[in-house]
């Protein structure tokens, strides 16, 4: 029982680090193993920054899921699950505000971004 306790041990460290040595944080990798649902019959802005001030770097089309990777305070956005000021980080330079997103809370679900 020690020797597999021993290789599980292993293998998440050379998991770990291999994804520090691509680029991508163990703490990330997390948020993208839980996708969640835009609002129904929206196509939702992905901007620059947490913000409505920021440019659109695309849309997501009607039915589109994210990974959150993490989340910081922003504009304040009125949307179809509420009024918030938190925006979601679903990829490197893009963020949606929270208030399109269905992750079941008011609050923060992921990390705060740095």
């Amino acid at each position: 029982m020690a020797l597999l306790g021993r290789a599980s041990l292993l293998l998440t460290a050379v998991a770990g680090a291999f994804l520090l040595l691509v680029g991508v944080s163990p703490t990330a990798t997390a948020a993208v193993m839980r996708s969640y649902s835009i609002a129904p019959d929206v196509r939702l802005n992905v901007r620059s920054g947490p913000g409505t001030g920021y440019r659109i770097v695309r849309v997501l089309p009607e039915g589109s899921k994210v990974a959150i990777f993490c989340q910081m305070p922003g504009t304040t956005v009125t949307g179809p699950y509420g009024t918030s000021n938190l925006w979601d980080n679903i990829d490197d330079g893009e963020f949606v505000s929270d208030a399109y997103v269905n992750t079941g809370s008011d609050r923060y679900v992921a990390s705060r971004c740095a």
